[in-house]
């Protein structure tokens, strides 16, 4: 399996990045959603349409995407192992994780959204809709600079 694997580490690598690109997309569009959701009116026609937006975007999109950069980044991960003596690839995958949490933050959220019950004002999604973005500058610094 080893040398499947890194016979095709390239493959993995494309793929991770496209994973990635695609979770991104999601985790920035998703709370950008719940902006225009937490100002309609609960029940109305728009906070009916969000729902099912929100929810496709996630299980269609963000949840399938997260699963995907994690299985090609562990395999590359399998296939490297010396990466972890490397402090910046800890560094990255404290991001991953604290992204991984906001993404179950997210998925709460939508919940909430779906039994009209979301006890936060727009303002509370305009910031946490900041978050994948500092995360992300983390990321990609740590990935191409590494600087330790």
């Amino acid at each position: 399996m080893e040398n499947f694997v890194l016979l095709h580490y390239p493959w993995f690598r494309a793929l991770h990045l496209i994973a990635v690109f695609a979770w991104m997309a999601g985790m920035f569009y998703l709370p950008r959603l719940y902006v225009y959701h937490a100002r309609a009116d609960k029940g109305s026609e728009l906070s009916e349409t969000l729902k099912v937006m929100e929810r496709r975007l996630l299980r269609a999109i963000i949840n399938p995407a997260m699963i995907s950069a994690y299985v090609f980044g562990g395999l590359m991960l399998w296939a490297n192992p010396a990466l972890f003596h490397m402090g910046w690839i800890h560094v990255k995958l404290t991001a991953v994780l604290m992204m991984t949490i906001l993404h179950g933050l997210l998925a709460r959220h939508r919940k909430q959204f779906l039994r009209d019950a979301n006890p936060h004002s727009h303002t509370y999604y305009r910031v946490l809709n900041e978050v994948p973005t500092v995360l992300l500058v983390i990321i990609v610094i740590m990935v191409i600079v590494q600087p330790f």
